[in-house]
C-alpha cells in the first residue's frame, strides 16, 4: 500500500507529507498506521480529479521554497526537511525527508532543511544548463532568519559549531552566487505542505498555492 502511494508522489505533491509519514512504520505497522494510510486512500478517492497544470507560455524564473518542523517525530525527535522548486509558477519539484541527526534548534533545524534544497536547486541548475538555460544566484525562500545568518556567516558560533561539515555545503553554494536565501514569511512559505499537517482551510491554501487545479 505505501510503495503505491509513494508512485503516486511523484504527480500529487498534496499526499507527499502523510505518505512520508506513514513509510516510517511500513516496518512494523500497527492498527493505527494502517487506519492512517487507508485514510490517504480516502482522500485520493475524493480528490481524483485533483493535479498539477503547466501551461506552455510560462517563463523560466526558477525560484525555490524550503522548510523545517522541530522535532516532529514523537519517537526520535527528528526534524522534518520539506522543499520544493518552481519554474515559472509551477512547481517542478519537491521533498520531504526525515533528518538524520536531532537538532538542538529550530535554527539548525532549518538550516539543514536549506542544505538539502540546495542541493535539488543546484541538481536542477545542472539539467537546464545542459539546454543553454542558466538558472544560477536562485532565491531560496525561507521562514528562518538564523538559518540565514548561519548561511552568510562561515563563523563558528558556540550554537553552530557541532553542525556536521556536509551541511555547510550551502555556504559554498552562497559564496558562488549560485545560490541566495530570502527571508518569507511562515504563512508564504509554500515549503510548509511538506513538513507538517494542517487544518483543511490553510491546506487548501498551499495546494493551490503550489499550483493544483481541478481537472472536473
Amino acid at each position: 500500500m505505501i510503495g503505491s502511494l509513494m508512485y503516486l508522489t511523484a504527480s500529487r505533491p498534496d499526499i507527499m507529507f502523510a505518505t512520508c509519514v506513514c513509510a516510517r512504520f511500513q516496518a512494523n505497522p500497527k492498527v493505527s498506521h494502517m487506519l492512517a494510510v487507508k485514510r490517504i486512500f480516502r482522500y485520493l478517492k475524493g480528490a481524483s480529479n485533483l493535479g498539477l497544470w503547466y501551461p506552455r507560455n510560462e517563463d523560466f524564473q526558477f525560484m525555490a521554497y524550503t522548510d523545517s518542523d522541530y522535532g516532529g517525530c514523537n519517537i526520535s525527535k527528528k526534524s522534518t526537511s520539506g522543499g520544493c522548486q518552481f519554474l515559472g509558477s509551477r512547481i517542478v519539484s519537491w521533498q520531504c525527508k526525515k533528518q538524520s541527526c536531532v537538532s538542538t534548534s529550530t535554527a539548525e533545524a532549518e538550516y539543514i532543511a536549506a542544505s538539502s534544497c540546495c542541493a535539488q536547486v543546484i541538481w536542477i541548475q545542472n539539467q537546464m544548463k545542459d539546454y543553454g538555460v542558466d538558472l544560477f544566484n536562485t532565491p531560496i525562500q525561507i521562514d528562518n532568519s538564523s538559518a540565514i545568518s548561519i548561511t552568510n556567516n562561515p563563523v563558528k558560533h558556540s550554537k553552530t559549531k557541532h553542525i556536521d561539515i556536509r551541511y555547510h555545503f550551502i555556504r559554498d553554494c552562497a559564496e558562488k552566487k549560485l545560490i541566495h536565501l530570502v527571508k518569507v514569511d511562515s504563512e508564504h512559505n509554500l515549503a510548509d505542505l511538506f513538513t507538517k499537517a494542517f487544518d483543511e482551510g490553510r491546506f487548501r491554501y498551499l495546494i493551490t498555492a503550489i499550483g493544483m487545479i481541478n481537472f472536473e
